[in-house]
């Protein structure tokens, strides 16, 4: 009787495998390999499914943490950088580009006010932190200077200064990711609109002076530098956005702009942010100021295959959000551990959409309500934590975190105030509704 059963057992498991497999087998015969992979495969497929969702949970779980306090000077915050962790330690602080010409700085985890640096009467435009030294911090500024700060003193003056040429009026920079270079954009004055570079070398120990440019580009756009950004591992990769709607990939170890310049791709619009994805980040991607959404592959370009990925003329006709509207983009993010890129958009109300891309469009992964109450400006994602910091027209900076409870729920008043900067919307709130296919 045991024999029977196990020898009635050993079929009924047999013709499970059989059908269970069976699809898997066909399809490793017709590509010629041996049945031993076929496990290789399914395992893999799981693998990879589990890592997208699991990044996809914690972004469908994230609550707010903490908010700052409302500041005497309230701003529109505008840029966020987090600084770099050093070593095995955590990133210590915030730093924000505010809307009165001035940047704050705040403890990362507890959002206290730390310090204030003020550029009157040149106006401030963007925001980050040296890679190797966490209490260093940058901005451009509209006098025609990149100006560097250093946390770590008293002085509220710029402990280092990198001078342009007399018309300049830069509006966007970045720093190389082995912070050799800077390099900052400007807006088109007569008929010129320069890409500018310094020599980076020993910011870390900030010695007071200035800095002369090493060099310009100036025959590769036609309109105001809107975007500046390196490439992440790569240091003499960089890419650049104007409101000429090229978005342009340089290499700048090459002797001359020609060389260096290695491809130029087209938005069709005004740039509104630029930004790097993909395996070993050889995609490149942009936002513009209607709303638009393009997306390349530079691997591509010594191909015959089409380098476009994506183009959405406006995310707001193409991305469903049920009984919300979509009424801004802010900026996108490419997540390494989901091989995924996401994009963050939201509502003049507050509320925050957060899409993932894909080949086959962008689709909603979720909505933030109750948090911020005007339109948001500013976002910085941290992997490390897959924690999100978002700054807005309320003056609020917010920091939010996967599963949080906050101790205060009470959400501040809209603050409206006189200003030019409404060039670009953006906004915010507080759970996060996850939305089934």
């Amino acid at each position: 009787i045991f024999l029977q059963q196990d020898v009635i057992a050993g079929f009924l498991y047999a013709i499970l495998i059989l059908v269970v497999f069976h699809p898997v087998v066909d399809l490793i015969d017709n590509f010629n390999l041996t049945y031993k992979y076929a496990p290789l495969i399914i395992i893999r497929t799981a693998f990879e499914m589990t890592a997208v969702e699991k990044i996809e949970e914690q972004l469908a779980s994230l609550r707010i943490a903490k908010r700052s306090t409302l500041s005497k000077e309230p701003a529109y915050l505008l840029d966020i950088d987090v600084s770099k962790p050093a070593q095995s330690e955590s990133s210590r602080f915030v730093a924000v580009s505010c809307s009165n010409k001035s940047i704050r700085v705040y403890n990362r985890e507890t959002l206290n006010f730390l310090r204030e640096y003020s550029s009157h009467p040149g106006i401030l435009n963007g925001v980050r932190f040296a890679h190797a030294c966490d209490s260093v911090v940058f901005s451009a500024c509209s006098d025609g200077t990149v100006k560097c700060w250093d946390i770590r003193l008293a002085t509220q003056k710029a402990v280092q200064v990198f001078s342009g040429y007399p018309s300049n009026v830069f509006i966007s920079f970045d720093i190389s990711c082995n912070d050799l270079i800077i390099c900052a954009g400007t807006e088109k004055v007569d008929k010129d609109t320069f890409l500018v570079f310094w020599d980076a070398r020993g910011i870390t120990n900030c010695a007071s002076g200035t800095k002369e440019p090493l060099g310009v580009y100036s025959e590769s756009h036609n309109d105001d530098i809107t975007k500046i950004c390196f490439h992440p591992i790569e240091p003499n990769l960089v890419v650049s956005g104007s409101t000429d709607g090229l978005v342009n990939v340089f290499d700048i170890n090459e002797d001359n702009e020609d060389d260096a310049l290695i491809s130029t791709c087209n938005s069709d619009s005004s740039v509104s942010f630029i930004g790097w994805s993909g395996k070993d980040y050889k995609q490149v991607y942009c936002l513009t100021h209607d709303e638009g959404f393009c997306w390349w592959d530079i691997a591509q370009l010594d191909t015959e295959e089409p380098i476009t990925l994506l183009h959405v003329l406006d995310v707001r006709d193409a991305v469903c959000v049920g009984n919300d509207s979509l009424h801004y983009l802010v900026g996108g993010l490419y997540h390494e551990k989901a091989d995924k890129l996401f994009l963050i958009g939201g509502m003049s109300t507050g509320s925050i959409h957060l899409m993932s891309c894909s080949t086959d469009g962008l689709s909603l992964l979720g909505t933030l309500c109750g948090g911020h109450s005007a339109t948001v400006r500013s976002f910085c994602w941290n992997l490390t934590d897959e924690s999100l910091l978002t700054g807005g027209e309320d003056a609020q900076l917010l920091l939010w975190k996967p599963g949080a409870v906050e101790r205060s729920l009470a959400k501040k008043a809209s603050m409206k105030i006189a200003s030019s900067v409404q060039k670009r919307v953006r906004v915010h709130n507080s759970s996060l509704k996850s939305r089934k296919k």
